[in-house]
């Protein structure tokens, strides 16, 4: 089995965690922190890097010893630092940290006093009353880990991106409801950055300073909060009955730019930018730029001035991840990022006829909502039976009232088909009837569980076939429900750039597929990449937005989106044979230049 970026990163994060504990200097743990986020970032293989000779020392957050102990880990399957170290520790200290509210000093308190390493011990310590008396920890502190302890057997402690949206969105209007005078608020930290699943959903906001602890009073009274962790003037904590934390700060207009900023992060983000700002003479903090020689401090009303004050220009929440962002806006490279109105169309849509809720002029009706130039309906295949899939009469039934109801509508109306990839990589119908659709998602629904070659093979197959438009939801993962099947993305990817192949990025929250990651070393490969819904009910089309995300967070511009096309070279694409595809693709005529927009909260307008 390849050894994947996610299992080197979480080495890492180990090795910080244990010389934390270890009371180790904290440069050193910051390194290995920093190591961490940078390879889960990575839209390469690091073992496929080692296999090309690549110098890892030349990737931003990876130095000398990081190099080794990943090369180390390649070779040998293990890294000697890293035994030592759970060699000095008690056992359990790394299962006692797994629960919310229990940090290393906490986690090293408790087995060296109490001698615990499982859950269910804490369980028993709690109920006993042994946990509380041990030093600094008391009754509440107790109780809290209970209840974290309670959560965590029916998630992750990480919340997907699609719930965790909701709830933010709901408290922002339920707050703007009861406090008219709060003049900015949206949600900061990993929500705004769009990372697939949240932690805490933080609030930022700006109200008059006479009037900001009115702001905190509504919070801890919704009828949704369970739970009030801190409540001041400027800051106010509480848990929602969802076990989701929300943290809501309110600051001054003035300063509400360098506010936002500090608080949207990423923290290896701002720990880069911070580094750069004190190079040149500045510090930075919530509140503003210092100026070091002077203490001047310039209070900046809005993130497009922080930047520029900084010598910057606007660098997107999506792109905040600590890596290069900083490099390309000095170099004024960065991406004239896709949006929501680059879009043309969607490509994946399902009605009533397989397992959509609606019947197909709803669908056909909701993508002229969006204001597309085409869309493609793409109901189910028979496949094994499932999702009401369609057999060869009905869909030739169905193409026959598509092409019907065309002079009804102000939109191209595409015939499609979701069509199952079997576990050979051969496809549902025959070749014949598939020739007849102008759009082909060809999608992985059964046999998850085969090898990453087999996986692999299998999808490529379906690639090399003629009237495969695009691969669908490639990695089949749910989020929190499913994990995702074996492949290796690098030979997929490849695949689908020789065979004029698309790659969906599917829009719908529980899916997110493909990841960011995968998305970015798509773009670098030059696949068209198609923003997708997948929707079953007309409401889901506005869903967009968490698929631009993904493309934003992999540096693509409007160019590199397939569905960004006008319709004219949309067609001529799709009439195209496949080998001839990426031609058309490439040539497109439409202005790839866009600008970086407002999209929901992504990038909030400046204070007035």
């Amino acid at each position: 089995m390849p050894v994947t970026n996610e299992e080197i990163a979480e080495l890492f994060e180990s090795m910080a965690t244990l010389l934390e504990m270890k009371g180790d200097t904290v440069f050193k743990i910051r390194a290995y922190q920093r190591a961490a986020r940078t390879i889960s970032h990575l839209s390469f293989s690091l073992e496929q890097a080692i296999r090309d000779d690549v110098d890892l020392k030349n990737i931003p957050g990876i130095g000398k010893a990081i190099s080794e102990k990943t090369q180390e880990y390649l070779e040998t399957g293990r890294v000697r630092a890293y035994e030592e170290l759970i060699g000095e520790l008690p056992d359990g200290v790394l299962t006692l940290m797994t629960i919310p509210g229990i940090g290393s000093k906490t986690a090293m308190l408790i087995t060296q006093e109490l001698g615990i390493s499982t859950v269910e011990g804490i369980e028993k310590a709690i109920h006993e009353g042994t946990l509380a008396a041990l030093p600094r920890m008391g009754q509440r502190t107790a109780d809290n880990i209970l209840r974290h302890i309670q959560s965590m057997r029916t998630k992750d402690g990480r919340t997907p991106i699609g719930q965790a949206l909701a709830v933010a969105e709901a408290t922002v209007s339920a707050l703007r409801a009861e406090c008219p005078y709060v003049e900015q608020l949206y949600p900061a930290g990993s929500l705004r950055r769009w990372e697939e699943t949240i932690g805490d959903i933080d609030l930022v906001g700006v109200a008059p300073e006479d009037l900001q602890s009115g702001v905190g009073d509504v919070l801890v009274e919704l009828p949704s909060v369970q739970e009030v962790l801190v409540h001041g003037p400027r800051k106010t904590s509480v848990v929602l009955e969802e076990g989701i934390q929300v943290d809501l700060r309110l600051g001054d207009a003035d300063a509400f730019g360098a506010m936002l900023q500090y608080f949207s992060g990423s923290q290896q983000h701002n720990i880069r930018l911070r580094e750069y700002a004190n190079r040149r003479g500045f510090s930075l903090n919530e509140y503003g730029i210092t100026n070091l020689a002077s203490g001047d401090v310039a209070r900046l009303p809005d993130e497009g001035s922080f930047y520029e004050y900084l010598g910057l220009p606007y660098i997107a929440p999506e792109l905040r991840i600590g890596l290069n962002e900083l490099d390309a806006a000095q170099a004024g490279a960065l991406p004239n990022l896709v949006t929501e109105a680059d879009l043309k169309g969607d490509l994946h849509l399902h009605s009533e006829w397989s397992d959509g809720r609606d019947p197909i002029e709803r669908m056909i009706e909701a993508a002229v909502e969006q204001g597309y130039q085409y869309m493609a309906l793409t109901d189910h295949s028979s496949g094994r039976g499932i999702a009401n899939g369609l057999s060869n009469e009905r869909l030739v039934e169905q193409m026959g009232i598509l092409r019907d109801l065309q002079s009804q509508y102000p939109i191209t109306i595409l015939c499609g088909s979701e069509v199952d990839i079997r576990a050979d990589g051969t496809l549902d119908y025959p070749d014949e009837l598939l020739a007849e659709l102008d759009v082909v998602v060809a999608s992985v629904h059964s046999a998850m569980g085969q090898d990453s070659d087999t996986m692999t093979q299998r999808i490529i197959r379906a690639m090399e076939h003629p009237s495969v438009t695009i691969i669908g939801h490639a990695s089949t993962r749910l989020l929190s429900r499913r994990q995702p099947v074996q492949f290796d993305i690098e030979a997929l990817l490849r695949a689908a750039r020789e065979t004029g192949t698309a790659m969906e990025v599917n829009s719908a929250p529980e899916r997110m597929d493909l990841k960011d990651t995968h998305a970015h070393r798509a773009r670098e490969l030059g696949v068209p990449l198609a923003i997708n819904t997948d929707s079953h009910h007309f409401t889901s089309l506005g869903q967009r937005r968490f698929g631009v995300a993904i493309a934003r967070r992999a540096w693509c511009e409007s160019r590199h989106i397939l569905n960004t096309l006008p319709l004219d070279q949309f067609l001529a694409y799709i009439r195209t044979p496949k080998p001839h595809r990426l031609e058309i693709f490439e040539s497109r005529t439409d202005s790839a230049a866009t600008v970086t927009t407002s999209t929901s909260f992504s990038n909030p307008p400046a204070a007035p």
